[in-house]
């Protein structure tokens, strides 16, 4: 088993910074077409991270033009090239499911805030 961990290791990244379901994100994307790389970006809530190490994955949702848009991410993944934190959220589950039924000012999230 330390084989493995080992072996995983050296394929995550040092640079994730520290956020949770909750917190809104913008996740910079490495576009490949082609011959061609670009640079796209999807910014939303965190709605789940699940697993651990090298398998490590998040989920962000949007809503786009009136329709929410959830996108899965690996979090050590090399098309990922920047993860910045917009805005820490104030939740209470590990989990936020629920907002996929909520619309309008009923799908926000609450800011954390610190005094």
């Amino acid at each position: 088993m330390k084989e493995v961990e080992a072996t995983e290791r050296k394929y995550m990244k040092d640079d994730v910074p520290d956020f949770r379901p909750g917190d809104t994100v913008r996740v910079d994307l490495k576009i490949i077409e082609g011959e061609r790389t670009r640079s796209q970006s999807f910014q939303g809530i965190v709605i789940r991270r699940r697993g651990g190490g090298l398998r490590e994955t998040f989920t962000v949702r949007k809503i786009s033009f009136g329709v929410g848009v959830e996108r899965t991410f690996p979090l050590h993944s090399p098309l990922i090239s920047d993860i910045n934190v917009i805005s820490r959220g104030d939740v209470r589950r590990s989990k936020l499911y629920y907002l996929r039924d909520k619309v309008g000012r009923g799908a926000r999230v609450k800011e954390k805030r610190y005094i």
